[in-house]
């Protein structure tokens, strides 16, 4: 009986649960979960759907009318952009910074840096599209700051998203440049830093400052303003920390 009053009470407080909509960046869904979880503790009405992808392709659905009151995107260049439209109605403000690591399901000789990826050991490099997805952007920057675009760009691997990157390291190509915030996650703890991974020398791409704004469809509703409020908070930052973004 007690069991079926729980469920009960379950089903009530779905019922009563207001729907948010919100489109996040790829490289952020090794850690939405736990966001969201955390955020549930203060605000358990509100359930808080995810839409994830490139933070182009999402600019370009919310551009069209796609129903999402805020969006944390993997760079400053696309929320500026919605706020000079006039479709953010927030200034977009930092909530984390992004970092890119390599990673090879084979052992890997990290010491030579990013001048491995100009070895005969790697003929395909996995890496997201340039042109809609941020960290793309930044792993191009990389190897052009290297010296080695020129050398290796016939063996990349283009994925759509830094998530899908991931999945293109470890199963269509020798080594991948991918968010380091995904080797955080429970799934990736079987690679070792070292040995399958490693940063990307900070110093050889402009810093991945990632931007959350408010728009307009979520204008005047709460909701969306206490989950913008709360990526911005200190336990919010405790749990980009642990996934390895920076946070100030």
């Amino acid at each position: 009986m007690k069991k079926l009053m729980l469920i009960l009470v379950a089903g009530l407080l779905s019922l009563n649960a207001e729907s948010i909509n919100i489109a996040v960046a790829a490289n952020v869904s090794y850690a939405i979960d736990e966001l969201k979880a955390e955020f549930a503790k203060t605000h358990p009405d509100t359930d808080v759907q995810v839409t994830l992808g490139s933070s182009g392709k999402l600019t370009a659905q919310i551009k069209n009318g796609a129903p999402y009151g805020l969006f944390m995107a993997a760079n400053m260049k696309y929320p500026e952009a919605l706020y000079s439209d006039k479709i953010a109605t927030t200034k977009p403000v930092v909530y984390a910074q992004g970092a890119l690591a390599y990673l090879s399901v084979k052992n890997q000789d990290f010491s030579k840096g990013i001048k491995l990826l100009d070895t005969k050991a790697i003929s395909k490099i996995a890496i997201a599209n340039p042109k809609t997805a941020p960290y793309g952007k930044a792993a191009i920057e990389a190897m052009k700051t290297a010296g080695i675009y020129e050398n290796v760009k016939q063996k990349f691997v283009f994925a759509e998203s830094i998530s899908q990157t991931v999945t293109y390291s470890i199963a269509a190509a020798d080594i991948g440049i991918i968010a380091k915030s995904s080797l955080y996650s429970d799934k990736m703890k079987q690679y070792k830093e070292g040995k399958n991974w490693e940063a990307v020398n900070p110093k050889l791409y402009t810093p991945i400052k990632q931007g959350i704004v408010l728009l307009q469809y979520g204008k005047n509703n709460a909701q969306y303003k206490a989950f913008y409020d709360f990526i911005l908070s200190d336990k919010a930052k405790e749990i980009f920390k642990s996934y390895g973004y920076i946070v100030e």
